[in-house]
């Protein structure tokens, strides 16, 4: 179909990235007369019937990088976070394990998340064995296939140009190469957030209603991967869908009826079966205080992140309003840009915010149901909604979490880096343009320079050829087309360096442990979580401990020396390892009572101090041996306080490990009576000495209550420097 319009009477509309054929965007759905409602393949916003060649290897060649770039070192990391790896080994062993996400496959207790995103991981270990990368290889085809979703959103109402800016930026950002390779939930959430946004856009392109109930689909099961945070970007898609769909009103609100029932239908069922399967007969729900996943959802996982009020919590509370300076950084409206958060995600989002201000300047004169006006305010407004939560919640926050901004924000580059280039004849456009390349070379400086030992060479580069594309993107409309397109791409590749560089390190390094960070070593200031800036044991932001923690608290948890080279649970390095993991606590050698691997120093770590709530223990060859020793007779080869520490010795010898308490060793499971039963029972062989929680539980809490019934009736045994108990030979 061809659009006639006058070029002299509709230039701003010519130019909208929205019209098929070089014209203006085209007319709402009701309003136009269509041969299909499918857009032709290949379709590019100047009108020509075809994508030029170079296309399609651009964008295929856009995911092998990236995937080549994610795969790099990737069995450094060895387990990574052994709490979540502990429950894909389990999920591998037992489908009831895999249903409910239970920690051990003789199901004790669950993590304290919905099991969604251990499923790929459990799938694939069943399929090829547990290893390194039979865990970490699903969550790398996540971050390619997030790229590749990201890509086809903005390439669908822009240019393919735009949509390979937007893939570039995402693959490229710290916090993305981080999580993309690591065993967190986050991986699974921020693909399917991004899959709801394109197929929101979808649906604003032509009103069919299954695009939004797929939509619904998608954050339903994002919602079985991290609970409420899936949630945060529902009013923008609502408000988007509802101001802009190409339909009448009443279908639009009944479509949203029918969208949100498909979250309730994807998201809700795995919940009920969960509340009405009798809590005799299933795990107890990790994190919950009362055994009940709605308590899980709507406290600890839930409110509690936004108030800090989250029971059986290691500590909150950062001070709503902007003020505080709690266990989890001060909130405010700078916390994205402050010295924890500022290198994992900030480097592009002073751009992205005066690219977003200006696209949707350029479109302001489309009609209500311009589908590139709709792009934006679906992107934009998930990015400004997601880091105004962020930025103010109290509860716990980890830099990590920002892995979430990473699609939002590539895409509102891409979107508007390639709305202003069209407008780029305009004044307005290329000053915009200009001063979004000024602010990321500027910004990267800044960043840059707050670890002045690291490449001190590619500041200045960075300021020097962002300043210099500036320039000449001022001029743009007035220069050569040849002369534009260098000074775009001096501009791109300023904004890109530095993130690149904190890319590049990421991939280097293995991470390893609950709290990790991107970049290299020392990149975040101020004690932060990660333990980049503290000293030894200071993993908290303002560099202190946990609450109720003291140095070395935990067999298997002391400081051995840098770079000693401990880490992989069952002794010795990961594969590949390279020796050190800058976000474990301090190294120590395999077969010692250090932990998964580290160095003191500049990467601070969390040292003894948190007594292994936060990273696991390194398993010798002698407890090893010990533990296996008859296990099959057991449902529980051991038991151990804390999730960590459970979990490295699960992983440690393939056999269950009931985690007493939980995550944080507070939760009330087992009860002391509970406990006392299994081991009349026979059902537990050992109890590892030493273990400790991290919450506030006490001298009263069950974890305490129950060690010390142990070291009353039950004869101790030494394998190596650990201490165990065995529960099959009582005191005399």
């Amino acid at each position: 179909m061809t659009t006639h319009y006058d070029p002299a009477a509709s230039a701003d509309a010519s130019r909208a990235p929205g019209g098929e054929d070089g014209g203006p965007p085209p007319a709402p759905a009701h309003r136009q007369s269509r041969p299909s409602r499918r857009p032709r393949p290949g379709r590019l916003w100047r009108g020509r019937p075809e994508d030029p060649a170079w296309v399609r290897p651009a964008f295929l060649g856009l995911l092998l990088a990236t995937a080549v770039l994610y795969l790099c070192n990737l069995s450094a990391s060895g387990y990574a976070n052994s709490f979540y790896s502990a429950a894909v080994q389990a999920g591998s062993q037992s489908w009831k394990a895999f249903f409910f996400g239970s920690l051990d496959a003789g199901n004790a207790i669950t993590v304290d998340k919905p099991p969604a995103a251990l499923w790929p991981m459990a799938l694939a270990v069943r399929i090829f064995g547990l290893s390194s990368w039979s865990i970490l290889v699903p969550e790398v085809l996540m971050g390619v296939g997030t790229v590749a979703v990201v890509y086809a959103a903005v390439r669908r109402r822009f240019s393919p140009a735009a949509g390979l800016i937007a893939g570039a930026v995402l693959a490229l950002t710290p916090v993305a190469a981080l999580m993309f390779r690591f065993n967190n939930p986050d991986a699974l959430l921020a693909l399917l957030m991004s899959v709801a946004c394109y197929l929101v856009v979808r649906a604003l392109e032509d009103g069919r209603t299954r695009w939004l109930v797929w939509a619904g689909v998608a954050i339903g099961f994002a919602f079985l991967a991290k609970t409420l945070q899936a949630f945060l970007i529902l009013p923008p898609l609502a408000l988007a869908y509802g101001v802009c769909a190409p339909v009448r009103l009443r279908k639009r609100l009944g479509q949203l009826a029918l969208a949100t029932a498909a979250i309730v239908v994807s998201g809700g069922w795995w919940v009920a079966v969960v509340e009405l399967w009798p809590a005799s007969s299933r795990p107890y729900i990790g994190g919950s205080q009362n055994n009940s996943f709605l308590e899980l959802t709507f406290g600890y996982n839930g409110l509690g992140r936004l108030n800090g009020e989250e029971s059986g919590s290691v500590g909150g509370s950062g001070g709503p309003g902007g003020g505080g300076g709690g266990q989890w950084g001060e909130t405010g409206w700078d916390r994205m840009f402050n010295s924890e958060i500022g290198g994992q995600i900030s480097w592009l989002l002073p751009a992205a915010l005066i690219l977003l201000a200006a696209g949707l300047v350029a479109v302001r004169r489309a009609g209500r149901t311009d589908p590139a006006r709709a792009s934006f305010l679906v992107w934009g407004g998930s990015l400004l909604t997601t880091t105004a939560v962020f930025s103010y919640m109290a509860g716990i926050f980890h830099q990590y979490y920002t892995v979430a901004l990473a699609p939002y924000l590539a895409a509102v580059v891409g979107m508007g880096a390639a709305t202003l280039w069209e407008r780029r004849g305009r004044i307005w456009a290329s000053l915009a343009l200009a001063a979004a390349v000024t602010a990321s070379a500027a910004w990267g400086y800044v960043l840059l320079d707050r670890t002045p030992d690291y490449l001190p060479w590619l500041r200045v580069p960075v300021l020097v050829g962002g300043l210099v594309a500036a320039l000449g993107l001022v001029f743009a409309g007035r220069l050569g087309r040849r002369t534009a397109l260098a000074a775009a791409g001096l501009g791109l590749v300023a904004s890109l360096a530095a993130p690149t560089a904190y890319t590049l390190s990421t991939v280097r390094e293995g991470h390893s442990g609950s709290i990790v960070t991107a970049g290299p070593a020392g990149a975040s200031t101020g004690g932060g979580p990660g333990g980049r800036g503290g000293g030894p044991g200071g993993g908290f932001p303002g560099g202190g401990n946990a609450p109720g923690q003291g140095q070395g608290q935990n067999q298997g948890q002391g400081q051995g020396g840098p770079g000693a080279g401990g880490g992989f649970p069952g002794g010795g390095t990961a594969p590949g390892a390279g020796g050190t993991d800058r976000n474990g606590p301090a190294g120590g050698t395999g077969g010692g009572p250090a932990g998964e691997g580290g160095r003191t120093g500049a990467g601070g770590g969390m040292g003894g101090g948190m007594g292994g709530l936060l990273n696991g223990a390194d398993v010798g060859t002698e407890a090893k041996e010990l533990l296996e020793t008859d296990a099959d007779a057991y449902t529980w080869a051991a038991a151990a306080i804390g999730s960590q520490n459970a979990a490295s010795y699960q992983l440690g010898t393939g056999e269950p490990v009931m985690a007493i308490g939980g995550f944080n060793g507070t939760d009330p499971s087992p009860t002391l009576a509970q406990f006392e039963k299994y081991v009349a029972d026979g059902r537990i062989h050992y109890f590892i000495g030493g273990g400790t929680g991290g919450g506030t539980g006490g001298d009263s809490g069950t974890a305490s209550q129950i060690s010390s019934w142990v070291e009353a009736h039950f004869k101790e045994v030494t394998a190596g420097s650990a201490t165990f108990y065995d529960l099959t030979s009582p005191v005399d």
